[in-house]
């Protein structure tokens, strides 16, 4: 009974259609849905990529600053009186 009722709602024009249809709308969802969190994940990425960035940044302007520092007592002295500071 069960199979009879199968067999004719699938033999119809109009389901085949809608299920055509249907099954197309569905593969449209999901690619847009993938899409969308290929989006985000390329979104996150980004952002740790200019996180990164601006953390070398600070980095690199730090090493700067170490390597103009005085070496001892004597140059901080030297560079107080000459007003280098």
């Amino acid at each position: 009974m069960i199979g009879g009722f199968l067999a004719m709602f699938a033999g119809s024009a109009w389901v085949r259609a809608a299920l055509r249809y249907g099954v197309t709308a569905f593969a449209i969802l999901l690619f847009l849905l993938a899409l969308r969190r290929s989006g985000e994940l390329v979104g996150r990425l980004a952002e740790r990529l200019e996180t990164k960035e601006t953390t070398n940044a600070i980095q690199r302007r730090m090493l700067e600053a170490a390597a103009r520092r005085p070496r001892n007592r004597h140059e901080l002295v030297d560079r107080l009186r000459d007003g280098g500071f």
